[in-house]
């Protein structure tokens, strides 16, 4: 491995190491965890927010929430009015959790920063709360809140849906990272935000960025990943066109995500790190390289419904074209790019 430096920025340039867990690959189909020990006060828990969801005044029950807050297209839900494009519903929260599981899988962990015993942790664009409760485990001691704008149904305290207890030392709080942060400056240790490029308008980084900053203790850490659509033959070029097109007319720009680490280091972060991680499609990646191209047509499948709804193809084309870039993955050694951020909020 190799270290440099670019304005300002501490570079780890070294190709992706895979290291394969029977343990991970089998928690990506069983999901048997157990429940975290005593946590410290915070002002969150003090209200009576420990252990359920927690949502702010104006969106108590997401699900129970007027059906013009959703749209269907193509059988997926969506939000309307946000500029999240991606579908929130069951389908997409399987994906998401199938996704946590590779990631921890490829990176060793669930994260990268050097955090030692955070008392308070933040996860922004939470999902399905995956990667939090499992925070909320590993660090019993701490604090863990999940942010975003759904309550996955383990959250939902009016879901019929069953699901694992969640942490005592874990809450769901409802909000929107776009319309500013709930908590006060210098809450959490550790604030952690991923794959949320599909929701962020370009011209909002930088503010969400220092929004993170904002709400992270003096010598805390701001932890983002991030990935760029991958492209190959004349069919995963296909997909990648529509994929950084479904976001445009929202102000969406997926093909930016490069620059995070000059997004922290603008909004005033220290020690930034940042790092490509090529992930491999397809079979020559091994399990992990199996697991991603499952999770890439997974993901493109989220927008086809949209894309058919705005005339851009049709469901014979946009099939064609899926079946072909399969054929592209299976015959070529296709990558993946992602991007790894962290950075430090200075002591004063």
């Amino acid at each position: 491995m190799s270290n440099h430096m670019r304005s300002g920025i501490l570079w780890l340039t070294a190709p992706l190491t895979i290291v394969h867990s029977s343990d991970d690959i089998t928690s990506a189909r069983v999901c048997g965890l157990t429940r975290a020990g005593k946590v410290t006060d915070m002002v969150w828990f003090r209200l009576g927010w420990r252990g359920r969801a927690a949502a702010t005044p104006s969106s108590q029950h997401p699900h129970n929430t007027p059906p013009r807050r959703f749209g269907i297209f193509g059988g997926r839900r969506y939000l309307n009015d946000v500029s999240y494009f991606l579908p929130k519903d069951a389908t997409e929260i399987n994906r998401l959790d199938f996704q946590h599981f590779l990631f921890r899988h490829a990176m060793h962990g669930n994260f990268s920063a050097p955090i030692q015993q955070p008392l308070s942790i933040l996860d922004v664009g939470t999902g399905t709360g995956r990667w939090a409760t499992e925070m909320a485990r590993q660090f019993p001691q701490a604090n863990v809140i999940g942010l975003d704008l759904v309550a996955p149904p383990a959250d939902d305290t009016n879901s019929t849906q069953k699901s694992e207890p969640r942490p005592e030392n874990y809450i769901f709080v409802q909000g929107n990272v776009l319309e500013g942060l709930p908590f006060p400056d210098r809450t959490f240790d550790f604030v952690h935000q991923r794959l949320l490029v599909a929701g962020i308008p370009l011209t909002r980084w930088p503010g969400v960025v220092n929004e993170l900053l904002r709400v992270t203790t003096p010598g805390g850490w701001v932890e983002l990943l991030e990935a760029i659509p991958a492209r190959g033959g004349p069919a995963m070029n296909q997909l990648y066109e529509w994929l950084v097109g479904v976001g445009l007319p929202r102000g969406v720009d997926i093909r930016t995500t490069h620059q995070i680490g000059q997004y922290l280091l603008d909004a005033g972060a220290q020690q930034v790190n940042y790092r490509q991680l090529d992930m491999p499609m397809g079979n020559w990646g091994d399990r992990s390289g199996v697991m991603m191209e499952a999770n890439y047509f997974a993901l493109h499948q989220g927008i086809r419904g949209p894309l058919l709804a705005q005339g851009v193809t049709t469901a014979a084309e946009f099939d064609t074209v899926m079946a072909r870039a399969k054929a592209e993955i299976a015959e070529g050694h296709y990558i993946w790019p992602y991007f790894l951020a962290y950075g430090q909020r200075p002591l004063r």
